[in-house]
């Protein structure tokens, strides 16, 4: 093949794309392409070319910025180089744009003259050329059209004549495609003033029209114009008003114009030159117009007319009005003129106009005027069969006048069965006269009538057609609410309710029922139900849980009716005949067992399939079974299911069994089988024997949870922390000990064995143990601390003892609970395994609100230490109850309301405080319905009983119980199902229907009651009825049974209308009737007219007068009176008919002396009724008739009700008789009373009925003819009526003479939900056999001769039992604690409880208060102890007991009391303060409300509320003795505020009062005394001062005050001298000598104390020395201290190495002798070795050292609320007075205040120390900035409880604190101060 080289191919040049012609803007880039083709491509060459000038080369030319110059002729040429190929050229035309620019433009502005020319230059350039344009003010010269406007090319634009209008802004506009550009002047006319040339003018206008006003002008400027009204501007340039707008032509138009707008209006026209104006007036008139027009009217025919038409107009104007009537006149009428048309008839119909004219406008209005009345009754209304529906009937009728008003429509009213009219087609189309009348229901008579309605109203009915009878058909409804209910697994029972009364189509004659089973084809079993009062069929015979279908069809006499839907229901399931197939029991694990299996067969199921029960039970427990409930799944899949939670390697029998909701199927075959092998548990009894320094023996038994087969167990052991020292062995399952040898002496080894399986190692057990060091007893923890306290745990902190040289291997914690002051025995409450460094265990499972007190020990391998010291008491929170009451059951159940009782809870069980505990039901319907009620029961925990009102009767509840308290409900208790007692029905049957078959019978149907309102077992229906406006009780006839939903009444009165109710009842009584329902029976033909008499017989006529039929039966249409000779044929009857209201007839042409026999008979819609006949005589001899006569009542016709009376007939006075009368008297006072009124003539035996039952009765009767009544005949005997067996009730019921009663019963079950139907409907039963303890339904009849009566209401009552007749016996009541006493008894001898004792109730109260404290306590057998909670302290109470059971309570035992234990105290009642100074306050309070004990003193706590030169003290005192209640305090700092706070005594403190003092004198006390001076003699002092300022009242006293001058606390010296003195004298004696003394003066008023004087100067007293002063003195007893305390340290080191190793089990290794002083009986007593003290402080004072305080034991210590542990402070009062202080200064406090003592003091060496001010100040004074040493002690608990424990170290010896008083350190005190 050749390859052509592709260069070696040369193609001439060729343009493939020429370049295109170009234009473009000056300025902008300009691009011209050209592509060429040629071969060479190497060698083509494009150049472009202009003129035949060479540009540039390349496909591009591009020119950056081109001008107009460089528009032209642009060639692109294509050529090869160095080929001689023609060259190849393309054009392209480029060109050049330039947007507009004017070369010649006007001025700013031009000036020029009126009517010279004027020129506006502009001319512009640019490519193309541009055109110019011109504006005026922004609008085109163009559009402006004025001539005198020339534009010229070459010089613009030119004006021609100026004129003013000219002027303005003149603009020139140059565009051409490349842009545009512009230029603009303002023309201005050289001024002219301006002139108007049409001024404006007055203007009359009618609101709502438009005014104009001109307004023209000429000037130069052109002026501007401007419009005012007043001083408003209302249009002009720059302001517009709204409605008023200046024209273009300067004029003003106002529109709409309103009556406002009228006033005077000026023009304002100016410019430059001047302005001038013009006013025209604007008047406006008010706008004629009809404000009232006529307006249409329809009146009713005779009515007036008024035709209304009022107008408004201007008062400056005149009006006329002008009324046309359309067809015959024009009047004038006044203004308020109207047109009045009386007695309006249809000729005044027509169209009324009115109209007002005037100035101001003209109105015109139009009115119709209509006369109407009520259209005329339809004519020839007729009423015929529809041939082609049998329900319906053809009416026709004839159009009536419509009364000039349109036919709206008519209205048809339809009368069924002669019922009262009803409205049937209530809107009838007017335009129609006939009508087919539909909807009807067969087998009835109808009768209708016509109206027409118009606007007017509702014209009057048609004549009534003919009543017509449709033919009976089939029900054309099938029976409605049909239920079927499976009764049994083998039938079905079916109900029904009769079809819709409508729809019966006829007389219901029973039902078919049909059934066949559901969704296969076959043949329908029918059923015939031929009685139509029944509405229920039992199926029966039928195939367990299989489906059937229903179908009923109700029938009449015409034919089987439809039948209803289908109605499934499944005959009630069975259990499962079979068990599950293939099943399959396998362990999958050592816990779990897993079932497989298949269904059973569906056939054998038998039911809904509810799941499977998986059984699994040991081998040798077979009554241990384990049940695991499974979901079926699909019918055809295999099962699976797990049984888990099973003992390890364990054999169990395995089954499984399907299950339905009526039971269990048999059980498939059981499969043995064990649970797999798993790790055993750990080994038991691990321990250590024959230690020695090399080798020991470790010993253990098998693990309790083996879990397998022990195959072994592996042995380890190291040494504690070194793990390289490992050893393991590895043993058979038979050894149970080792021996191991080579260990290292003196060295704790770990040991750890476990036990092994073939699933593995178990859970390892260890244990260390040191070699060559048996291991011991472990010791006791101690330290116990309890935190974290919850309801339910506690954290229990500790130190443990010592592990007995081996690890501890359990923890064993023992709880004590401690409640109302008994202490219960100590148990086991927690256990710790395994955790041998534990200091810290949490304490589960403790009951809430629940006292304890915890004790440890630990156990290692050789034992259990000894329990630790208890832990303080403690008390856990309180919690929900955790358990709800036990033994809930039904106590009582009725109608209303259920009885419960329980057991309540013990208060162990409460979780709380007593006080809080309570108990809620729960109850609700079974069925669903309503709402749950929860009802909290009244009273505490102790309440054991409570009812539920307001339930509903025979219904059954499900209830619950539950404990509650502050913190919440407790779990409900198990639901307990229970049944209200039976009720009479609360409602009436529903649906009541009645329909009138024939004349004397009605068909009644309803539905059944509402389950709600059934309250009990429906025994059957109570159909009442009477006669509407009967007196009597209605009749009553019985429906029996439940199903029972219809009843036929059958010989009732014709043509009447009965009131009839239904009730449903059960043996409980009646229900409610239902609603009245009123029905008339249907009519029939009439009884005979009654009380036909002839009163005027004469020889040819006969006036015959009668009285309507006493049973008219229907509607009287009329009568027939038929008469003819006695003699002549009978069939041959003269016959005349009246009208119904006819009651009189006379008969003339009749033939003298001649028998007539005379015939009446009256006429219903049926027909003619039976006929009356009467013989008479034309004869004018006639006279009253004789009485009847042998009047008698037969035994054999007296019955209960009535008798038969017999007589024989009087003579008739030549006048046939026409009747007979009957009169009544009953005996013994009765009246006679007409009976009966209208006996026939012809009888002579007739039934008195409505008599009463066993009364006595007499019996009279009279005659009556033609002529009138005859004389009364003679009485008969007494007859009485027979007793009634029928009502026997009340005494007026008794009807005869009572024989006895009888009493019927029935055993009520307990605690059940339902009676069965057997049950409520069982026979009575009179026997005496009753059961005891049970409850029993009582009913009692009472019963004569005759028979019985119904039952009364039932009574529920319960036998076998009576109340106890004896108390409980050896009742004995203790205290227990202040608030509880606890009472025990025995219970009451057997043979007086007279039933089961049920419990016991305490009734308690305080002694003197039974009325107001007494309260009861239910307690339940078989306690026979109880505590009572909750009393007053130390009270004395009563208590009595009594036992009950079901019967009652038996009696109360004797009051037995005992008196509750003491207690703490309330506060005390009050706290005041006195005599407050700057330093002191005499305090006193009032004794405790409720003192709870005997008083033992007081304590009083005092403190600043802030610190005081940053020292905060709190200061105790206590108060020995309840008589003493006030203390002067004198240690206060001015100024400062105290808290006081007292606190009684009795066994402990009560609550304190508190309140606040401060400590300066109060406004309004005195000053201080002035001149204050002390004269002194050898036997006395005088005391001298002046009065200072008086304060806000008079002083009544002084109070003199000293103290020794180094002391600082001042006392009461002299108590209140008479506000006259000024000074006071005191003997020498009193002072204490060798001591100085200052003084001072305190003024007091009704405030208070004043303000103290100045101190006087120090005055000292006599200054004899005791001996034991001397230094000689003090030198001998400091060497006998000095060599006791020798002899003392040689003893103490002699005995120290014995006690080396030992601690201080009192926590005290020294003992002190300290000073005490209490308070007693109001003087202070000193106890205490205060000589020896005073030794040693002196000889420890000469050796340099500081003698540290007293320090009593720790167990004796007392702690305050602010410090855990107080030093001892020497500046204490009494015995149990506590100081604390934070830091502290010296606490001054003097517990008396007395009064000057004439007595002098004793002088003792006590008081020597005690007030020398040498050894006071040398007590007192210390160097400060020292520091405590103390030496390290063991430490110990210190707790009280009322704070939480922990550690606080207490020293044996501490140093002197600097800031707090050395031991001795006194204040005076009453006693030892020689001037108190």
């Amino acid at each position: 093949m050749c390859f052509l080289n592709p260069e070696s191919e040369i193609v001439a040049p060729a343009i493939v794309i020429a370049p295109k012609n170009t234009t473009v803007v000056a300025g902008s880039e300009a691009t011209l392409e050209c592509v060429a083709n040629a071969r060479p491509v190497d060698s083509l060459v494009v150049s472009w070319k202009r003129d035949g000038r060479r540009l540039a080369s390349g496909r591009r030319l591009i020119i950056p910025a081109p001008t107009s110059s460089d528009t032209g002729l642009y060639v692109c040429e294509a050529l090869l180089s160095n080929n001689t190929a023609k060259p190849v050229e393309a054009r392209a035309h480029l060109t050049v744009m330039e947007p507009p620019s004017l070369t010649a433009q006007p001025k700013r502005k031009i000036v020029a003259e009126l009517d010279r020319n004027v020129d506006i230059p502009c001319l512009a350039t640019g490519v193309p050329q541009p055109r110019i344009e011109w504006f005026k003010d922004a609008v085109p010269l163009s559009k402006l059209a004025n001539p005198r406007y020339k534009v010229t090319t070459a010089t613009g634009l030119t004006v021609r004549r100026v004129q003013p209008g000219d002027g303005g802004i003149f603009q020139c506009l140059a565009r051409n495609a490349a842009g545009e550009t512009q230029a603009h002047t303002q023309l201005l006319v050289s001024s002219v003033a301006p002139t108007f040339t049409f001024p404006p003018s007055d203007q009359t206008v009618t609101d709502g029209n438009t005014a104009l006003f001109t307004c023209q002008t000429s000037g130069a400027p052109k002026p501007a114009i401007a419009w005012r009204k007043g001083s408003q501007v209302l249009a002009s340039g720059s302001v517009q008003v709204p409605r008023f707008t200046q024209l273009q032509s300067g004029g003003l138009e106002i529109k709409p114009i309103s009556f406002q707008d009228s006033g005077e209006y000026t023009c304002i026209a100016s410019n430059s030159e001047g302005t001038i104006n013009a006013t025209a007036t604007l008047t406006v008139w008010s706008r004629t117009a009809i404000s009232v027009p006529p307006t249409d009217q329809r009146v009713i025919k005779g009515t007036t007319a008024i035709l209304d038409c009022n107008a408004t107009h201007d008062p400056r104007i005149n009006i006329r009005y002008l009324q046309s009537y359309s067809i015959c006149f024009s009047s004038l009428f006044s203004v308020e003129g109207s047109l009045t048309i009386g007695q309006t008839w249809s000729g005044d119909i027509g169209d009324y106009t009115c109209t007002v004219t005037s100035k101001a406008g003209n109105d015109s209005r139009s009115a119709r005027l209509e006369v109407i009345e009520l259209p005329h009754s339809p004519r020839s209304l007729t009423a015929r069969l529809n041939d082609s529906d049998s329900r319906s009937v053809l009416l026709s009728w004839l159009r009536p006048f419509d009364g000039n008003s349109p036919l709206l429509y008519y209205l048809l009213e339809l009368s069924e069965n002669n019922s009262p009219w009803k409205v049937y087609l209530s809107e009838v189309d007017a335009v129609v006269t006939e009508v087919s009348v539909g909807g009807l229901t067969p087998a009835r008579t109808y009768q209708f009538r016509l109206c027409a309605v118009n606007q007017v109203g509702r014209g009057q009915y048609s004549a009534e057609t003919q009543r017509l009878m449709l033919r009976e058909e089939a029900p054309s409804a099938p029976p409605k609410n049909i239920v079927a209910s499976g009764r049994t697994n083998q039938s079905i029972m079916v109900q029904w309710q009769p079809p819709p009364e409508p729809q019966l189509n006829g007389v219901l004659r029973g039902y078919v029922l049909r059934y066949r089973l559901a969704g296969l084809p076959g043949d329908y079993q029918e059923k015939n139900i031929s009685s139509p009062e029944t509405n229920y069929c039992l199926l029966k015979d039928l195939i367990i849980w299989t489906q059937y279908q229903i179908q009923v069809a109700a029938y009449t006499g015409a034919g089987l009716g439809v039948y209803s839907s289908p109605v499934t229901e499944y005959t009630l399931q069975g259990v499962p005949t079979a068990p599950p197939q293939e099943v399959e029991v396998l362990a999958i694990n050592s816990t779990t067992i897993r079932f497989t299996w298949n269904p059973p067969p569906q056939q054998f199921i038998n039911g809904i399939n509810q799941g499977y029960k998986l059984l699994v039970w040991p081998e040798q427990s077979p009554e241990d079974v384990t049940v695991v409930t499974i979901t079926p799944d699909y019918p055809g899949a295999r099962h699976t299911g797990l049984v888990s939670g099973l003992k390890k390697f364990t054999w169990y029998f395995g089954s499984t069994l399907c299950f339905t909701t009526p039971g269990d199927g048999p059980r498939s075959s059981p499969t043995l089988l064990q649970t797999h092998e798993d790790t055993p548990g750990p080994v038991r009894h691990l321990s250590f024997t024959e230690i020695l320094d090399t080798s020991l023996r470790v010993s253990w038994a098998e693990p309790e949870d083996k879990n397998g087969i022990i195959t072994g167990y592996v042995l380890w052991w190291e040494m504690s922390g070194v793990e390289s020292s490992r050893e393991e062995r590895s043993l058979s399952n038979s050894t149970l000990q080792y021996q191991l040898t080579g260990l290292t002496s003196t060295t704790v080894y770990k040991l750890q064995v476990a036990a092994l399986t073939a699933a593995g190692r178990g859970v390892v057990t260890s244990s260390t143990i040191s070699t060559g060091v048996p291991p011991e007893l472990p010791g006791a923890p101690s330290n116990l601390v309890i935190s974290n306290i919850s309801p339910r745990t506690a954290t229990l902190r500790f130190r443990p003892g010592p592990d007995g040289k081996t690890a501890i291997s359990r923890w064993i914690v023992e709880g004590q609970v401690c409640e109302d002051g008994k202490e219960e025995v100590w148990r086991v409450v927690y256990q710790k395994d395994n955790q041998p460094d534990a200091d810290t265990l949490e304490i589960p499972d403790l009951t809430p609100f629940t006292q304890y007190r915890f004790r440890i020990r630990q156990v290692n391998i050789v034992g259990s230490s000894p329990m630790s010291a208890p832990s303080r008491l403690i008390q856990t929170l309180q919690a929900a109850p955790d358990t709800h009451p036990s033994n809930f059951t039904l106590l009582s159940a009725t109608q209303t309301s259920l009885c419960f009782n329980w057991k309540p809870l013990p208060e162990s069980e409460y979780n709380s405080s007593p006080g809080t505990v309570g108990y809620r039901l729960r109850v609700w319907r079974t069925d669903g319905q309503g709402e749950d009620r929860t009802e909290d029961v009244d009273g505490a925990g102790e309440t054991s009983k409570a009812t539920i009102e307001g339930l509903s009767p025979w219904t059954r509840y499900q209830v619950q119980i539950q404990a509650y308290n502050s913190i919440g409900p407790g779990p409900w208790s198990s639901t307990v199902a229970v049944q209200t007692a039976e009720s009479v029905p609360s409602g009436y049957p529903v649906n009541v229907t009645a329909d009138a078959v024939s004349s004397t019978r009605i068909l009644l149907t309803w539905s059944a009651l509402p389950l709600a309102q059934k309250n009990g077992v429906i025994l059957g229906y109570k159909v009442l009825y009477s006669e509407k406006d009967s007196e009597g009780p209605p009749s009553v006839q019985v429906a029996e049974g439940e199903g029972s939903m219809s009843l036929l009444l059958g010989v009732l009165q014709k043509y009447t209308v009965y009131v009839l109710q239904v009730l449903a009842y059960t043996q409980m009584g009646d229900g409610p009737p239902s609603n009245p329902l009123l029905l008339r029976t249907k009519e029939d033909v009439p009884g005979p007219p009654v009380r036909m008499v002839f009163p005027e017989v004469r020889l040819s006529s006969v006036r015959v007068v009668w009285q309507p039929p006493t049973n008219p039966n229907g509607i009287i249409l009329g009568y027939q009176i038929s008469y003819r000779l006695d003699s002549r044929d009978p069939q041959r009857w003269t016959t005349v008919e009246v009208g119904s209201n006819a009651r009189q007839f006379t008969v003339t042409g009749l033939s003298p002396e001649q028998a007539y026999v005379f015939r009446l008979t009256a006429r219903t819609a049926v027909g003619w009724g039976e006929e009356q006949e009467a013989l008479v005589v034309t004869t004018e001899r006639r006279e009253r008739p004789q009485p009847p006569r042998k009047l008698s009542v037969p035994q054999d016709g007296v019955e209960s009700r009535h008798v038969r009376l017999h007589w024989v007939t009087g003579s008739s006075g030549s006048s046939p008789l026409r009747y007979f009368t009957l009169q009544v008297k009953e005996l013994p006072s009765g009246d006679w009373s007409t009976h009966t009124a209208d006996i026939s003539h012809n009888v002579t035996a007739w039934t008195v009925d409505r008599l009463k039952p066993f009364t006595s009765y007499k019996f009279r009767m009279l005659s009556t003819n033609d002529v009138g009544d005859s004389v009364l005949s003679k009485e008969t005997e007494a007859v009485t009526t027979l007793q009634d067996g029928e009502r026997l009730g009340t005494l007026m019921d008794i009807n005869g003479m009572l024989t006895g009663y009888r009493l019927y019963y029935r055993e009520l079950p307990v605690n059940t939900s339902t009676f069965t139907e057997a049950e409520v409907q069982a026979t009575k039963n009179n026997t005496t056999k009753l059961k005891k303890f049970k409850r029993y339904q009582i009913v009692m009849t009472s019963y004569n001769i005759i028979g019985e009566s119904p039952p009364s209401a039932p009574v529920e009552v319960s036998v076998g039992e009576a109340a106890p007749s004896v108390a409980p016996q050896s009742i004995r009541v203790s205290a227990v604690s202040p608030s509880i006493l606890e009472v025990t008894w025995d219970t009451p001898p057997l043979e007086t409880q007279n039933g089961l004792i049920q419990g016991y109730k305490i009734h308690y109260w305080e002694r003197d208060k039974q009325n107001q404290s007494e309260k009861v306590q239910v307690i339940f057998v078989p306690d026979t102890r109880v505590h009572l909670t909750n009393l007053t302290s130390y009270t004395p109470y009563l208590v009595t007991l009594t036992a009950f059971n079901t019967a009652g309570d038996g009696p109360p035992s004797d009051p037995r009391g005992a008196r509750t234990l003491q207690s703490a105290p309330s506060q005390p009642s009050y706290l005041s303060f006195s005599e407050v100074t700057g330093g002191s306050v005499n305090v006193s309070w009032g004794p405790p409300l409720t003192p709870n004990g005997q008083l033992e003193g007081y304590r009083v706590i005092y403190e600043p509320t802030a610190p005081v030169q940053g020292v905060s003290k709190v200061v105790t005192v206590d108060v020995r003795g309840n008589w003493q209640r006030w203390l002067k305090v004198r240690d206060l700092v001015k100024g400062a505020t105290y808290t006081f706070s007292i606190q009684a005594l009795t066994v402990s403190y009560g609550p304190p009062i508190q309140a606040n003092i401060t400590a300066q004198p109060v406004q309004g006390s005195p000053g201080s005394p002035l001149e204050m001076s002390i004269t002194k003699t050898s036997s006395e002092l005088t005391i001298h001062w002046s009065e200072g300022e008086m304060g806000a009242a008079p002083v009544s006293g002084y109070v003199i005050e000293a103290r020794p001058s180094d002391e600082g606390v001042w006392d009461s010296f002299i108590r209140l001298l008479p506000p006259s003195s000024r000074s006071v004298s005191v003997p020498l004696e009193r002072l204490r000598s060798g001591i100085s003394y200052e003084f001072r003066v305190i003024a007091v008023n009704r405030y208070g104390y004043g303000q103290p004087s100045t101190p006087s100067a120090a005055l000292a007293a006599l200054s004899e020395r005791p001996f034991y002063e001397e230094w000689w003195f003090l030198l001998v007893m400091a060497l006998v201290g000095l060599i006791l305390i020798l002899v003392l340290v040689f003893t103490l080191l002699l005995h120290g190495h014995s006690t080396k190793y030992k601690a201080c089990g009192t926590g005290t290794c020294l003992q002190w002798s300290f000073l005490n002083v209490m308070l007693y009986r109001g003087a202070f007593q000193l106890y205490g070795n205060v000589f020896l003290f005073g030794l040693r402080r002196s000889f420890f004072s000469l050796l340099g050292h500081t003698l540290s305080p007293p320090r009593p034991s720790p167990g004796g210590l007392h702690y305050s609320d602010e410090d855990i542990c107080n030093n001892y402070n020497g500046a204490v009062l009494t015995e149990s007075t506590t100081l604390t202080e934070k830091p502290t200064e010296v606490s001054e406090s003097e517990l008396t205040d007395s009064d000057y003592e004439d007595e002098q003091p004793k002088h003792s060496f006590v008081n020597h120390y005690m007030s020398d001010p040498t050894y006071y100040n040398s007590w007192k004074r210390q160097p400060k900035g020292l520091k405590g040493i103390s030496a390290p002690f063991a430490y110990e608990e210190c707790a009280t409880a009322e704070t939480e424990p922990y550690y606080q170290t207490v020293p044996a010896h501490t140093h002197v604190n600097p800031n707090t008083n050395p031991p001795g350190s006194r204040t005076p005190v009453t006693g030892f101060s020689s001037f108190v």
